[in-house]
């Protein structure tokens, strides 16, 4: 079936016409197949009854034939002749009277009077064996039957050969396989109107759901979709309808971002702009007032400047993840030691604590420089967003499969409302913040690119004014997207 389907549809059916075939070979193949097997019972049927009729009316004509010692006697019986040529032309057939010397003794043809018949059967049926063959392509049946002695009853004189026609019972055959081939035509004309009807009507749910598609294929995303006369066709409906959310949610973020990307960009050229004005406002400003706004100038550079190179890492890593990975046994003991001297002068100017905690020593495949950059934004965080007199606690795990690492501080923690948003890109909780410490908002959409090209995780948990701890797991041995499918 499964074929056949795939064929018609190879040869571009609609969907109605596969199903109309299907419902039609559904209903038909088994009439079919039940008429040729009731056909073939009843052909058989009748020739079992004719097979027993010939042998009943010989068993009578031998009895008779005994009980009147019609082969001993010289004056044949008039009465079982006439019945033997009755018998005869009932059944379109001969009968042949055999005597114990092999001579036919009577012959409902009269032609073989006198004359020797030896064959198989009759042999057989000498030694008290009778018989009943049909011979399918003359269309007759032959049947022996043994005639015994009237004294003992028990020794044969005789065998009866008769045959029988079946033509009549082939003709009936094709009669009533003509009537059932018309029925079978009839019966299938009213299940291919039937089937059309029925498909027509059950593929009618599918084509409004066909046309709702074909509304969200011209653009309209907003399209009511959800068909739920079917179980099937309203799950289909709802699978869509989360794409379809997924696709808005993904075209808001993407105008969301192009927004941010251009406030962002813009942000940093107005300051500039502001101050150049200013400073060609200024006849006879100072050298110094002229230094401050040069810095400051140079500052907004250094900011467009890293905000621009932030994006141009991200549309990095969303090209191809595992592309852009160098990867290799990496001790990530000395790695987070490594991150943590580098960045212990900005905690010292800021009066926190920074410490570090390994319960083991690991070693995993890694992208050493792109971790350490996702490290790197978790704690440099986390000193910046912090309290004076603070800390952040760094430590280090793994079992068997993978490596955690935490990052936890005691810093002004995050609202609840924003935990679901601290990994988009350029979200910021505390935007006044931010931008005096110096942010570009792409830092933590960094950290979540880099962990999830590693095939890892990351967590956070945060109460406002207590602190924040972000969890990382990553597997200790990295394997490819495309190999892990294979």
């Amino acid at each position: 079936m499964g074929k056949l389907v795939k064929t018609l549809r190879a040869r571009g059916l609609s969907m109605m016409a596969v199903a109309a075939c299907i419902i039609i070979l559904a209903a038909v193949v088994p009439l079919f197949l039940q008429t040729a097997i009731m056909l073939q019972s009843f052909n058989q049927a009748q020739l079992d009854a004719r097979s027993i009729e010939i042998q009943n009316q010989c068993m009578i004509l031998s009895n008779q034939m005994t009980r009147t010692g019609y082969l001993s006697s010289e004056q044949k019986n008039n009465s079982l002749s006439s019945q033997m040529q009755a018998i005869a032309d009932a059944y379109n057939g001969r009968i042949v009277i055999v005597g114990n010397n092999f001579k036919i003794v009577t012959d409902t043809f009269n032609l073989a009077v006198g004359k020797y018949y030896i064959s198989e059967e009759v042999l057989r049926c000498f030694g008290g064996e009778s018989s009943s063959t049909y011979n399918r392509e003359m269309q007759y049946f032959a049947n022996t039957t043994p005639v015994y002695d009237t004294v003992d009853g028990k020794t044969i004189q005789g065998v009866i050969v008769a045959t029988a026609s079946t033509e009549n019972l082939i003709s009936l055959t094709d009669r009533i396989e003509g009537s059932a081939s018309l029925f079978l035509a009839c019966m299938l004309a009213v299940v291919a109107i039937f089937a059309v009807l029925a498909a027509h009507l059950m593929l009618r749910p599918v084509k409004r759901l066909q046309q709702a598609f074909d509304r969200v294929a011209r653009g309209d995303l907003d399209a009511d979709i959800m068909v739920d006369t079917y179980g099937e066709t309203k799950q289909l409906a709802q699978a869509v309808q989360k794409s379809l959310n997924k696709l808005r949610a993904v075209d808001q973020s993407r105008q969301e971002f192009v927004s941010n990307v251009s406030h962002e960009l813009k942000t940093p050229i107005t300051s500039i702009r502001v101050l150049a004005d200013s400073l060609m406002n200024m006849d006879d400003a100072p050298v110094e007032l002229y230094r401050e706004f040069m810095q400051d100038i140079s500052d907004e550079i250094d900011r467009e400047n890293q905000i621009i190179e932030d994006l141009l890492l991200l549309v990095k890593m969303d090209k191809s993840a595992d592309s852009q990975m160098t990867v290799a046994q990496t001790n990530i003991n000395e790695e987070l030691e490594l991150v943590l001297k580098r960045l212990r002068p900005i905690a010292k100017k800021g009066n926190v604590e920074l410490t570090f905690e390994s319960f083991r020593e690991v070693t995993a495949d890694v992208d050493r420089m792109k971790l350490s950059l996702a490290v790197t934004n978790l704690v440099e965080n986390a000193i910046k967003y912090n309290v004076d007199s603070g800390w952040v606690r760094v430590t280090l795990d793994a079992d068997h499969k993978y490596f955690y690492i935490k990052v936890a501080d005691s810093g002004i923690g995050i609202p609840e409302d924003s935990l679901d948003h601290i990994f988009e890109r350029f979200f910021r909780v505390d935007k006044a913040r931010s931008r005096e410490v110096g942010g570009t908002g792409l830092g933590l959409a960094i950290t979540q690119n880099v962990i999830q090209m590693h095939h890892g995780v990351i967590d956070v948990e945060s109460t406002l004014g207590e602190g924040t701890t972000f969890s990382v797991r990553i597997p200790l041995n990295y394997v490819p997207r495309q190999e892990a499918k294979s």
